[in-house]
């Protein structure tokens, strides 16, 4: 404001100057009478003068500091504390400022506010109360009267330093355990056992000794680990390189121990911390372990690694455990409800099956949800061409049907999934009291439900195995009939992919358990041949394919007609491909786009579908959207595949 009336007051001088220079002329060249228009140039300067003067003066007033206007005392609280005031017109430009800005910004007066402080845009809108702008180092928090056209800056530079200082020393719980620890040594002798605790323990202490992090044994396989904010941002930053130095380790010893770890933050409370850190575990170790993680109280899962396989851990005492715990659960039921996943295949109809003979063997009315969420195409043909039988055998009824049916002492059994928002049986699980879940696929951090029984092993090959395994410690008078044993072997050969991936021994013992109880492969194999049409469209997906580096291949299908399940076969046959080692698959199906993703186990397809918020285990994974362009989630996709290589480099590196 002050340069814009100097500038008018050098203006109005010129003037002045150029007519006194015409009267010059005026009375020397042409002899003219100039004393009226003299009297009144002299009037005019007179009269200028005065205002610009007047007007400079009441500006001056305005713009006097705090020391003029509340006195010095004043002036040296404001400066102390840090305290200062803008003022601007309705023009956003700067018309006063207090001595805290006065000596290094005065040159900004007149000034746009917003072109010097963008970050107050909001605030001076009311779109928000607060803002932050750091000036020469300093950091000040920025707040306005209600609707008036004065800035308030605090100076928080040194409230800020502190606060990170506090936060950096937030205490952190965790725990460190070897998964495989005492399957991998329990028959080892003495020389063997000492070896392998040297090879995976030695680098785990100099981890942690580096980091600065407390780390106290346990037992032979756990850890207790106390840190704090800034030492877990350290390990973040790092990758938890630990994982690979620990899974290499093992790898040189012959043995497939790993190593998981779970933090947990957030709360002053050390009991909620502990219980946090012990559900983390339990989370970990059913998605197979060798990863890490992190949460904060009331917050989400983070995960970091998970580069390996799951491996078989379950016991024959754990399956007896758990089997008996169903047992009592449906003893002590008054009807049991089965549920599976939308769309559901052979896997997950093959076990509700086996479950519903166990409930009848102990004599409870049983049900099965199946006519709600759909059914793969193959699986419905199937189930068609033995209606008769399935009939006779178990009720198949909707969701609808199965809220009357629900009662306060009713078991909801949920199989071959653990998340609600994939059940075809949602709406019963909001309501019942008791849930069981029974699972195969790598555990999600949300199931959206409270069970009280969870039996998630994310190493076998299929639920049918899983429940194959109970059915003699549940009731030895469950009987199979030959079409629920050769679903459930169906279903496990899909699972399995012809028996090629995630087949242990306990995988064949449990297929050789179905075929005694009359299993009929030959069945199996036609129930699962295509039907032209699916030929057709695999041919499609086939020849849309495009190679990646790497050993990628990713085939977008922008045709209607692909289902999930056509999907997943694509992406198994494309891993058939020479130096391929992982294969996707997009397309619409129904009303969402999905990707199928398989993995020969050389990359983890599981790790690129989480960070798309899908999920499955590291060599076969999805991920599902609402409707959604098949060329945006394919430029999506790439970039998480990249993403996941730059990740890939850093622990590559780190080992």
């Amino acid at each position: 404001m002050f340069e814009k009336i100097s500038k008018i007051k050098k203006i109005a001088i010129l003037v002045l100057v150029i007519q006194i220079l015409l009267l010059a002329v005026a009375w020397f060249v042409f002899k003219m009478d100039i004393l009226l228009p003299a009297v009144v140039l002299f009037i005019e300067a007179g009269l200028l003068f005065y205002f610009s003067e007047s007007y400079s003066h009441t500006l001056q007033e305005q713009a006097m500091g705090v020391k003029q206007v509340l006195g010095e005392n004043a002036e040296k609280v404001y400066i102390k504390g840090g305290i200062g005031l803008i003022m601007y017109d309705d023009q956003y430009n700067i018309t006063w400022m207090t001595e805290l800005f006065k000596e290094t910004y005065e040159h900004r007066m007149g000034q746009k506010i917003l072109n010097w402080i963008p970050e107050a845009d909001d605030l001076i809108a009311g779109r928000s109360d607060k803002a932050e702008v750091l000036l020469d180092n300093r950091l000040y928090e920025i707040t306005r009267q209600d609707e008036s056209r004065i800035l308030m800056f605090k100076d928080i530079t040194e409230e800020d330093h502190y606060k990170g200082l506090y936060e950096k020393e937030h205490v952190v719980l965790g725990m460190a355990s070897f998964d495989n620890y005492d399957e991998s040594t329990q028959y080892a002798d003495e020389a063997d056992a000492s070896a392998i605790n040297t090879a995976v323990r030695t680098p785990v202490n100099e981890y942690f000794s580096y980091f600065g992090i407390l780390a106290k044994r346990i037992n032979q396989a756990n850890y207790m680990l106390v840190l704090n904010e800034d030492i877990l941002l350290q390990l973040v930053d790092d990758k938890f390189s630990i994982l690979n130095k620990v899974r290499k380790a093992a790898q040189n010893m012959d043995v497939s121990i790993t190593l998981s770890m779970v933090f947990a933050r957030g709360s002053d409370n050390y009991t909620e911390l502990d219980g946090l850190v012990a559900s983390l575990m339990d989370l970990v170790q059913s998605r197979g372990g060798d990863q890490v993680a992190m949460q904060s109280v009331g917050g989400e899962v983070k995960f970091y690694g998970g580069s390996s396989e799951a491996t078989e851990k379950r016991s024959r005492v754990r399956v007896r455990v758990i089997s008996s715990a169903l047992r009592d659960l449906m003893m002590h039921s008054t009807n049991v409800i089965i549920c599976g996943h939308k769309n559901a295949d052979f896997d997950c109809i093959g076990s509700a099956l086996c479950l519903a003979q166990m409930a009848k063997a102990l004599h409870k009315p049983v049900s099965i949800i199946a006519k709600t969420g759909g059914i793969e195409e193959k699986l419905a043909s199937a189930m068609k061409e033995n209606k008769d039988i399935l009939d006779e055998e178990v009720q198949f009824i909707t969701e609808s049907e199965a809220l009357n049916q629900l009662q306060d002492n009713s078991l909801v059994i949920m199989t071959d999934h653990h998340n609600k928002g994939q059940s075809n049986g949602a709406k019963v699980l909001d309501i019942a009291k008791k849930v069981v879940v029974i699972d195969h696929h790598r555990r999600s951090s949300e199931m959206g439900v409270k069970p009280i029984l969870v039996y998630i092993e994310a190493a076998a090959s299929s639920t049918c195995e899983l429940v194959t395994e109970m059915i003699p410690f549940v009731s030895k008078r469950t009987d199979l009939s030959e079409v629920d044993a050769t679903f459930m072997l169906a279903g496990m050969t899909i699972d399995t992919q012809n028996w090629r991936v995630r087949t242990g021994a306990r995988t064949y013992e449990a297929a050789s358990s179905l075929r005694k109880m009359g299993a009929n492969p030959q069945d199996a194999n036609r129930y699962l041949k295509d039907t032209f049409q699916e030929f057709a469209m695999k041919s499609l997906a086939l020849s849309n394919s495009e190679r990646y580096s790497h050993g990628i291949i990713i085939a977008p299908v922008e045709e209607e007609g692909m289902t999930r399940s056509l999907m997943s076969q694509v992406a198994d046959n494309l891993l058939n491909i020479q130096s391929v080692n992982a294969a996707f698959v997009i397309a619409n199906t129904d009303n969402q786009t999905a990707i199928s993703a398989r993995s020969n186990g050389t990359i983890n397809v599981q790790r690129i579908m989480e960070s798309m918020g899908g999920g499955g285990h590291l060599s076969g994974a999805a991920v599902q959207r609402e409707k959604q362009d098949i060329h945006a989630l394919k430029a999506e996709l790439i970039a998480a595949i990249e993403q996941y290589f730059k990740e890939e480099a850093v622990d590559e590196s780190n080992t």
